[in-house]
Formats: C-alpha cells, structure tokens, sequence
C-alpha cells in the first residue's frame, strides 16, 4: 500500500480520489525537441514521493536526470543528452557525447581505457586485432522499447519499462543487454535487473561498469562517501587517506580514482552512499558483490565537472589488457549470458542517512 503525500492508500481508495494514476505517479514517453537532444526519446517516472527520473531510451535505457523533491542526485554535463549519431567511439571521444545523468553503463564487450587486443576469435584476416575506446560503445546505442507503464500487485503499484539494446557487428560481436527498470510508486528507489547474452557463434569478451554519476548538492563542502571498505588503493601518486570526505569546487583539479575493496552483507548486496548531512540530502546504490567484484570512486571536484563516481564493476581499474593478463576477462560461449541488479535510490532528510550509515557501519572490520 503506497504512503503518498502522508496518506496510505489501497488501490481502491487512491483510485476514486482521482481521474488517472498521473495525477500521482506513472510513466510517460516524451522525445526531446531541440539542439543536439532532438529526438531522443525519455521515458519519464514519478514514484510520488517526489522522487523522479528519466529514462533515456536512445542512450541504452540509462539514468539521465534524476530529483528528490526537485533536488537533483545526479550530475549533468554540458553536453546534454545528445541522440547516439553524434557518438565518437575511438580513444577518449566517449567524451565529447557523455551527457553524464545518474548512470552511464559501460560495456560490453570493454569498459574502462582504451585498448587494442586480439580480434582472431571472429576469423576475418583484414581484422587481426580490435580497437577499443573509453568505456565501450554500449551507452551510445538506442534501445529497441519493448514495453513501459505500471502494474498493479493487489494494493501495490510498479512502474516499470523494459528494452534491448544490440551491439552486433558484421566478423565482430554479436551481444545483446535486455534491460528491466522497475520503482514502486511511494518509494524513493529504483531497481534495474540486466541481462546480458552473446547472440552470436564465436566466443566474445564481456566487461561492464556501471558508472554512476553523483552532483551537487548531493556532492559539496563536508559531503561524505559511506562504503564499507577492507581496504583502499589509489589508481595514481596520491594518498588514500581522507579519500570519503569531499571539498567545494577547485579550479585545475584532476581527476583522482582509488579502487577498494568492500565488504558484503549476508546476502551478498553491498551498499554504498554519498550524503550531505549538512542539507540532509544522500544518494545510495546496492550492487551484488558476486556480480560486480570490484568498485571504484572517481573523484572529480572541478569546476563544472564537479562529481563523485560510484562505480561497480567487472573488472579492476587495470582494464581489458590486465584482466586478460590476470586471467580475469570474461568470455561469453555462443549462448553463455551475465546478469547484473542494481538499486539506486535517495536518502531524503538526516534519519535516513543516519540510518544507511548504520547499516555501511555494521560490515566495517572492527
């Protein structure tokens, strides 16, 4: 039974109160209309709470803008929500059409840096080997609809949408990612379940990284990162000390990156959070260890790019060229699939964040 506006009510009640379920909650399609974003199709949610967020069908059915209470969690870059055509795959261009949101997925066949390796596995002597740009090409790609709206389960009601998007390529991969995201009206969270399967006959690499993309004012003076780490390693020459605690905005700043390794609740979940307690705002994701055995913060508290990156993935900040050496690259057989759940959701005033930090606070070592 969803608690909306302080009142909680069944289905019947909350149904005679009003002329559709819109006027407090659903899901709407919209297409952008202008600049760069012309055309890119957006599946609105509103849970009710005052929890909302967008859903970019043509970038991979990511997380684009996302509010509590018209507060934003996520962090938006100047690019925009830019349609996939404008997408520049090779080397470091991921960024020039990188509009940032709540959740960039990265994948699937690389994540991470650029690397070159070996393409003998799709037997097309011109192509000895492949070229692979920053985090993949996966978020540049549109997403067929397979279906969106809202079900109800007795007095509980789900809004929910669903898609596949295919990275294919003739001698090349052939990988599909079938994507479920799913909120229960008069909640502030949402789930994503996805699946990913090789659709083709040659065994192919796998690598995925959710890249999810924490803003102000989530991220400001004094905020700090909840996660229940065993131990921290800095990706470059700088100190992990003091890495959890944020600063304002600092001009020149580059980018910092530490790998840690987190600790897992009994069933396996792992949760981490970035809050402000100072404007009783936090953001938090849960990710299954087993399916995501690494995570990583990106610190990036610049001017205009001023972000903090919780990140769940595959494989270790290394990249494609370590994990193949460690033994650690997956490869998916003709038919083989991966599949992957993610929780992310707000925490709306000090109690709730209190009361995630107790829960982080439980799985620390001693």
């Amino acid at each position: 039974m969803p608690d909306l506006f302080g009142e909680r009510l069944g289905r019947g009640d909350l149904m005679r109160r009003i002329g559709r379920l819109d006027q407090a909650a659903g899901v709407r399609l919209v297409s952008l209309g202008d600049g760069a974003e012309r055309g890119v199709r957006l599946l609105e949610f509103q849970t009710g709470t005052g929890f909302s967020f967008d859903v970019v069908v043509d970038r991979a059915l990511d997380i684009g803008r996302c509010e509590m209470g018209g507060r934003p969690l996520g962090w938006l870059s100047p690019v925009g929500f830019a349609g996939p055509w404008f997408d520049e795959p090779e080397g470091l261009g991921f960024l020039r059409n990188w509009g940032g949101g709540l959740l960039t997925t990265a994948g699937l066949d690389h994540a991470l840096f650029m690397a070159e390796d070996t393409a003998e596995h799709f037997h097309y002597p011109p192509k000895e080997t492949e070229s692979y740009g920053l985090h993949g090409r996966v978020s540049n790609l549109p997403a067929r609809l397979l279906g969106y709206g809202e079900r109800w389960e007795g007095d509980e009601c789900f809004l929910w949408a669903e898609g596949e998007v295919r990275q294919a390529a003739v001698f090349g991969e052939n990988l599909a990612l079938r994507r479920r995201v799913e909120a229960k009206v008069g909640e502030s969270r949402l789930r994503i379940h996805d699946e990913v399967e090789n659709a083709g006959f040659d065994p192919t690499p796998h690598m995925y990284l959710y890249h999810v993309n924490v803003g102000w004012p989530v991220v400001d003076e004094g905020s700090e990162l909840l996660a229940p780490a065993r131990g921290v390693s800095p990706r470059g020459d700088y100190q992990a000390e003091g890495y959890e605690r944020f600063h304002g905005p600092q001009r020149g700043y580059v980018e910092r990156v530490f790998e840690h390794d987190l600790a897992a609740e009994q069933g396996g979940t792992v949760p981490v959070g970035v809050v402000n307690r100072r404007s009783g705002l936090g953001f938090y994701e849960v990710y299954r260890r087993d399916q995501l055995p690494h995570h990583f913060v990106w610190r990036m508290l610049g001017e205009g790019t001023y972000v903090v990156g919780v990140e769940p993935s595959t494989n270790r900040t290394a990249g494609r060229l370590d994990a193949r050496e460690r033994g650690e690259l997956i490869e998916l057989s003709p038919g083989e699939g991966r599949t992957y759940d993610l929780e992310l959701g707000a925490l709306d005033g000090n109690e709730e964040i209190n009361r995630f930090a107790r829960r982080v606070e439980a799985l620390r070592p001693g």
